[in-house]
């Protein structure tokens, strides 16, 4: 399933390390979104590494899954790429 995170952490090393987690899952698209497609198992070692992270008091974090019909809805202006599952992955 498609994900989008945003995310608003005013302190510097909590949002530094959210990024780099986020970006062991997904495709960064801003500055403080990214896209992911994962499967359920996936999203939870990723909430975790989330939770291990933020401060509940202190930051915002979105998570937002997209159903199929919903993905093909999206439209980008200007520059940028929907997050795709691509049948062939190289390592």
């Amino acid at each position: 399933m498609l994900y989008l995170v945003s995310y608003d952490i005013p302190d510097d090393k909590r949002r530094t390390k959210l990024a780099k987690v986020l970006k062991d899952y997904g495709d960064r698209v801003h500055y403080s979104v990214f896209e992911f497609i994962l499967e359920r198992e996936l999203l939870d070692k990723m909430l975790a590494r989330i939770e291990g992270i933020i401060s509940e008091k202190e930051d915002s974090v979105r998570i937002y899954a997209l159903c199929g019909a919903c993905e093909k809805t999206i439209k980008i202006i200007g520059t940028g790429e929907l997050t795709e599952d691509k049948d062939v992955y190289i390592l």
